[in-house]
């Protein structure tokens, strides 16, 4: 599955920050996920006690 800049995601779950599952967010990448993220989507705006998280595509789902 790939994802937009702007896409709402829920996560499923995140390596990242586990503190993030179950919670929804917009994907901020422009492109997709290469090197420099290990493959990994960034997703903001979860919450604000909650910064930018990398969430592989399997822990996300479309909201």
């Amino acid at each position: 599955m790939s994802f937009q800049a702007g896409d709402k995601v829920l996560i499923v779950s995140c390596e990242d920050d586990p503190r993030a599952a179950g919670r929804t967010g917009r994907i901020v990448d422009e492109v997709p996920p290469g090197p420099l993220t290990g493959g990994r989507w960034t997703v903001n705006g979860i919450s604000w006690l909650i910064a930018p998280v990398l969430c592989h595509t399997h822990e996300l789902r479309p909201a």
